[in-house]
């Protein structure tokens, strides 16, 4: 009893008090460990705080901004930082700091053979543990599928092929060529992680109750299967041109096995859309939706402004005439709507790091950093109110890159102040919700002191966030002139005192949204016919032809939540044209929420895209020449590589040495 007083309390924290090695190779404290064990299947109790602390050895899925395991935001052409990489790691990856000697803070891998040896404890020995009903017994089997599946799928994701051990926990005091494993293909670890999430979805429960939030359900399990089979089934990964560039000659070592296959199968695009349309059928998510304000509701300024012409007034989900869009989006992010009210949200977590790091995109003044900064290539990604592109609306004159407006603009809460300038003008609901521009006006308003809230923020040198301004530390400025608003509430504040608070953060792991555009994704390559028969039942037979119009319809309700038109049909008539709307529409709908690193990788446009320049608005310029296109002038960004190697992370020259058949990934 001693021992569990010692060791209960950090399982909950999720500490690594009970496994024995840090990965597969590694067993070290072995038999010590096992003693403890068997305190641990005693009771109930200390197994369910075991499972539970075992989930805590794998990386924080909302880890995207800093201190990220995972390769975050800063590691895409989403946000640009000038601030160290010591806490920014994705950003080490752009300046080529990477190495298999050193991943500077994104080692992953030991972490999830960690998770995937206890869950294979627990599924070895959880008959020991006699206090429990049949029905709890087979929820902790599910869970402890879901946490071996989750672990190998965090692999995939990064590193690719995985070692899959399947149930083996190594025993201690071997040879070494006993733990010597090779890698299994990549197609063999979709397939794997796919059975284990399908065997976890026939335990665990449909609904998770709020004192368990952030547990995944059903809907998780086949909701991260969509999201693998989508992967596996893209160009980079499926035969496609950047499957050969990255992949050919890339060949087990121990037989000669391709370990990514460069042979086109269309019939991965139709798993992934059955994936999808199993989520979908479930009918327990919907899009997230805000009621429509009326003007004469009371506040005018929250009023919901009138739709553009060219955007249905049809009840939601035919049209966007009784919701408002820029809450409807903006709400799911910012703490203002409750998490367990949100039937958008398939998986997430409250997250404290989304919290702390909103600090970094406030200005130095109150209480910031200026440094989580957007280029100017996502500002140009959003439309216009009407659903125009800029270019399109240059033509018209309805978008300009000079003057500034001479109206004050109120609407669903959000001001456009006069004297905006005129780029950032009757731009889309979703932009508001995620763009601090120069001029932008930020409420602040939990702060009492009226010199730190209520502030309209200016970017130019000599402006209140200009660069002059970081005297302490010179990093500390606006590289672009844009800063990401999208989790930032509008009582948030980080000035020091007089009342300033931050609303809690929820980070959505994966959401309908997501499901509903890789369901049109998927089913946007099927040129053939293909029936799927999915392991829990459901059989799915899928073609274009007889699915486009539910795809239309599908992608039309992200559309229409933001308060853009209907796609036209010259845009998804012909597949390539579809996949065009495709990409900018997840590009802009989860923009900085992780996805974006893994897109531009399972699409191949890796190097095209990240090896454009980093752009934005003139910040070494007063305010007469602020506004101007112009690339940044720090070695921050003249020193960014990228390389097609980084498609995948390396693995860790330290778990290659314990090993002589473990392969390391291709150009490492």
């Amino acid at each position: 009893m001693k021992i569990l007083k010692a060791i209960i309390p950090l399982a909950v924290a999720g500490y690594c008090v009970f496994t024995p090695s840090c990965n597969y190779l590694d067993v070290d404290g072995y038999f010590d460990d096992t003693l403890k064990y068997d305190s641990v299947f005693v009771k109930r109790q200390y197994l369910e705080k075991y499972l539970w602390g075992a989930a805590g050895e794998l990386p924080d899925e909302s880890a995207i901004f800093g201190n990220d395991v995972m390769p975050g935001e800063t590691a895409t052409d989403e946000i640009f930082t000038l601030n160290d990489y010591g806490l920014f790691h994705g950003k080490a990856m752009t300046l080529g700091l990477v190495s298999p000697a050193d991943l500077r803070g994104m080692n992953s891998w030991p972490a999830c053979y960690k998770a995937i040896r206890k869950a294979n404890t627990i599924l070895a020995r959880i008959n020991e543990c006699q206090d429990m009903s049949t029905v709890q017994r087979s929820e902790i089997v599910g869970y402890a599928h879901f946490l071996r599946g989750y672990s190998y799928y965090i692999i995939l994701m990064n590193y690719g092929p995985a070692v899959i051990l399947g149930d083996e926990i190594l025993d201690n005091n071997e040879d070494a060529g006993y733990y010597a494993r090779s890698r299994a293909t990549f197609d063999e670890t979709v397939e794997y992680i796919c059975n284990e999430l399908e065997t976890a979805a026939q335990y665990i429960p449909n609904d998770v109750d709020i004192a368990n939030f952030g547990r995944p359900s059903r809907g998780a399990a086949y909701a991260i299967i969509a999201r693998v089979r989508l992967h596996a089934a893209s160009p980079s990964f499926n035969g496609g041109p950047s499957a050969t560039r990255y992949f050919s000659g890339w060949n087990r070592s121990t037989d000669g096995t391709p370990y990514v296959s460069l042979n086109y199968d269309e019939r991965k695009w139709a798993l992934a859309a059955a994936a999808c349309k199993r989520v979908i059928d479930m009918n327990r998510y919907q899009i997230h939706t805000v009621e429509r304000v009326s003007a004469d509701a009371g506040d005018a300024t929250e009023a919901t402004p009138a739709l553009p012409e060219t955007v249905s007034d049809a009840a939601f989900p035919y049209g966007a005439g009784d919701i408002d869009p820029l809450k409807s989006y903006a709400n799911m992010f910012n703490g203002t709507t409750y998490a367990v009210q949100n039937k958008e949200l398939i998986w997430g977590k409250q997250s404290g790091s989304i919290q702390e790091f909103t600090r970094q995109s406030f200005p130095i003044y109150m209480g910031g950093y200026n440094s989580m900064n957007i280029p100017q290539k996502v500002v140009d990604e959003y439309r216009m109110k009407d659903g125009k592109t800029i270019d399109e609306a240059r033509q018209t004159g309805e978008y300009s890159e000079t003057g500034n407006s001479r109206v004050l603009s109120y609407f669903s809460g959000y001001r456009v102040l006069r004297g905006t300038y005129n780029m950032y003008v009757n731009r889309e609901m979703r932009f508001y919700a995620c763009v601090g521009y120069s001029g932008c006006y930020w409420p602040a308003t939990s702060c009492n002191n009226n010199n730190f809230r209520q502030q309209t923020v200016w970017y130019y040198n000599g402006g209140n966030a200009g660069k002059d301004k970081a005297i302490a530390e010179p990093r500390n400025y606006n590289a672009t002139g844009y800063v990401l608003k999208k989790y930032i509430h509008p009582e948030d504040n980080w000035y020091n005192g007089d009342g300033s608070t931050r609303t809690g953060k929820t980070f959505p792991i994966i959401r309908y949204a997501e499901i509903l555009l890789s369901y049109v994704e998927a089913v946007n390559h099927l040129s053939g016919t293909h029936t799927v028969e999915l392991p829990s039942g459901q059989t799915y037979t899928l073609s274009r032809a007889s699915e486009l119009e539910n795809a239309v319809f599908y992608f039309n309700q992200i559309r229409f939540r933001s308060g853009q038109p209907a796609i036209d049909a010259q845009d998804y008539n012909d597949e390539e044209s579809f996949e065009k709307q495709i990409r900018h529409e997840r590009f802009i709908e989860f923009f900085a929420e992780g996805r974006r690193y893994y897109d531009l990788r399972r699409w191949g446009t890796l190097e095209e895209e990240e090896n454009l320049p980093i752009t934005g608005m003139n910040v070494e310029a007063a305010s007469n020449g602020y506004f101007a296109r112009t690339v940044v002038n720090h070695a921050d960004y003249r020193n960014r590589v990228c390389d097609k190697k980084m498609v995948f992370l390396p693995i860790h020259r330290d778990e290659i040495r314990k090993s002589s058949i473990l392969d390391q990934n291709p150009g490492w």
